[in-house]
Formats: C-alpha cells, structure tokens, sequence
C-alpha cells in the first residue's frame, strides 16, 4: 500500500505571451505582488510558434518567462491559474487580451502548466483548472511529449528552465 506523503515544494513560472513590450514591468510587478519576487525574468524575444493568438491579441507577440523567488505547495496551481486570469482580465483593452499568462511549477521531475482547457493528458485540479505536464526531466534534460507545445520542447524555453530546475535544485538543498 502507498501511504500519502506531503508533497515537495516546486518553483512557481509564469509564462507570458504579449502583444506589448511596455506592459511587462507593470504585469510582472502584479504577478510579484502574489508570488512574491521574481528571481528570473527572461529578455523579451518574438512569440512566433503559432498564430493561435493573432485574431485576439495581433501579429506581434513576444514571449517572457518569469520565475519566482519563494517555493510553494504545488496543490495551489488552480489558484494560481485563476489569480493570473484575473489579472489578464485587468489588463485587457475592449474585450481582447494584451497578455496571456501560463503559471505552472518546475519540479524536479516535471514542468507543469494550468489550464482552463480539458484534454486526455490533462488531470482535473479544481474550479475548472487542469494540470497539463508539459515536459518531463529526464537523462539531463527536459524532453518533449507527444502533445508539449513545440515553443517549451525547442529554442530558448528549456534553456531557461534549466536555469530555473539549477536554482530550484539549489533551493531543496537549502531547505534540507
């Protein structure tokens, strides 16, 4: 029989997608207003991996990744998808978003994101959010599963959260 054991603390992310440069001290000072600081916020480059967001938002994204100082529980992943919702909402302009904002948590084995968005790989949190396990730790490296979106499997995403896993690694230790 498994018995229950009390879940390690993980590194919260938040992925942003957006349609203006400008916005990105304001969001990520809200975002730092609920997951306390930031201790990693990527350069901005272009978000070109899809055009699933152009109708809404216009061609001209860019992408950031930000991640978060303190470790937490990840049973709070739906309340994270909800708050960053929120703040999408309060950021939006005539009905349409200018931000679009992924949280999830680097573990040590996993990247996990939240999601509105049922799908067979994605398990049921609470409130109408999902957990999608977007990439998997493996042999020194976070690999891609058959339905990661290609801009986390490639170019600079799983650099940076290598970045992120080092300093989370880190992190466990301290606490130890």
């Amino acid at each position: 029989m498994s018995k229950p054991q009390p879940s390690q603390p993980v590194k919260p992310v938040v992925s942003l997608i957006m349609a203006r440069k400008d916005l990105s001290g304001p969001f990520i000072r809200r975002l730092a207003a609920y997951f306390g600081p930031p201790d990693l916020v990527s350069p901005w480059w272009p978000f070109t991996a899809t055009e699933y967001y152009h109708r809404e938002m216009g061609p001209d994204l860019g992408r950031r990744l930000v991640a978060f100082l303190h470790l937490a529980d990840p049973a709070h992943l739906a309340r994270w998808k909800l708050f960053t919702n929120a703040l999408e909402e309060d950021f939006s302009l005539g009905g349409r978003r200018l931000v679009n904002a992924d949280p999830g948590y680097v573990a040590k084995e996993r990247l996990v994101l939240a999601t509105g968005k049922n799908y067979t790989h994605r398990l049921y949190l609470e409130q109408g959010i999902y957990g999608d396990l977007t990439l998997i730790f493996s042999k020194g490296d976070f690999k891609a599963l058959p339905w990661s979106y290609p801009d986390y499997a490639e170019g600079r995403m799983p650099a940076l959260l290598m970045l992120v896993r080092r300093k989370y690694l880190w992190q466990l230790k301290s606490l130890a």
